[in-house]
C-alpha cells in the first residue's frame, strides 16, 4: 500500500501539477489532501478544480475554514495583506468550489497494515496548532490527547518533518504551494521554489515514510501571478525571482 499525502497547496496550481506528475510517476494507491487548498496563491479556482477531480479524502485546514467563517481569520492573524488575500480568494471561487471545500473532514483515520494512520491539518485537536521537530514529548502527549496510530500525519507549518514519538511516526508532509525555508511562527516567511509532499508505504508489516521535494518552474509561477489581482502578487513574484 502506497499513500501520497499532500498539504498546503495554497492556490498554487503550477506547483500542484508538478506534484501530481511526480506522484503519477512513482505510482500510489491513494492520495490524501491535508488541507489549506485555495487561499493566498494565484489560482484558487483552478487549484480546487484539480483537487476535486482526484476524488480523494480531504482534511479541513484553517485556511479552508477561513473561507466560511471570516471571523476566524482575524483571531488567527492581524496581517492585513493575508486577510486581503483570503478575501480575494473567496471572491474568486465558484459556489460549487466553496460547497466542495465544506465537505472536508476535521480528522480521519486510514487502515495501514496491522495498524492505522491518523490524518489532521495542524494537530488532532486543532487545525491551527503546530507540531514541530522540537515540540517536547510531554507537550506532544497533551496535543495528541491519548490518540495512537502507527503514523500520524499533518501539515500547517509548511516545514517538512519526520520524528518518532513513543513508537509512532509523526510526519509533516510540508507544503505543495508555499514551502517555508524555516519555521516562522506567524512572521513573514521566505518561500522555497520547490514543492513538497510525502508517501507512506506499508508492505508485509513494514512501514516507511518518504519526504519528497519536486522542482517547480519559477517562470511559470511568476507568469501565473502576473495575471492576477491577488493582493500578495508582487510579494510572491519577488519570492520566486
Amino acid at each position: 500500500m502506497r499513500i501520497a499525502l499532500l498539504s498546503d497547496i495554497h492556490g498554487n496550481d503550477v506547483a500542484f501539477r508538478a506534484v501530481l506528475a511526480d506522484i503519477r510517476m512513482r505510482g500510489v494507491d491513494q492520495i490524501v489532501c491535508l488541507g489549506d487548498v485555495a487561499t493566498l496563491g494565484s489560482s484558487p479556482q483552478r487549484t480546487v478544480e484539480l483537487l476535486a477531480g482526484l476524488n480523494c479524502l480531504c482534511i479541513m485546514g484553517n485556511h479552508d475554514a477561513f473561507l466560511f467563517e471570516p471571523e476566524l481569520v482575524k483571531a488567527y492573524t492581524r496581517a492585513a495583506h493575508v486577510i486581503d488575500a483570503i478575501d480575494w480568494c473567496r471572491e474568486e471561487l465558484s459556489r460549487d468550489s466553496l460547497d466542495y471545500l465544506r465537505t472536508f473532514k476535521p480528522l480521519a483515520a486510514l487502515p495501514l497494515g496491522l495498524g492505522s494512520m491518523l490524518l489532521y491539518h495542524g494537530s488532532p485537536r486543532s487545525n491551527v496548532e503546530d507540531i514541530l521537530a522540537t515540540t517536547p514529548p510531554e507537550l506532544l502527549d497533551a496535543i495528541l490527547e491519548g490518540r495512537q496510530a502507527m503514523v500520524m500525519a499533518g501539515g500547517h507549518t509548511h516545514v517538512q518533518m519526520l520524528r518518532q514519538h513513543r513508537g509512532s511516526l509523526v510526519v509533516n508532509v510540508g507544503s505543495v504551494g508555499m514551502p517555508f525555508k524555516e519555521y516562522v511562527a506567524g512572521a513573514r516567511p521566505t518561500i522555497l521554489t520547490h514543492a513538497e509532499y510525502a508517501v507512506v508505504e506499508e508492505a508485509g508489516g513494514v512501514v516507511g515514510v518518504t519526504l519528497y521535494r519536486v522542482p517547480v518552474d519559477k517562470n511559470a509561477l511568476q507568469d501565473s501571478l502576473a495575471q492576477t489581482t491577488n493582493p500578495l502578487r508582487d510579494w510572491l513574484i519577488q519570492q520566486y525571482a
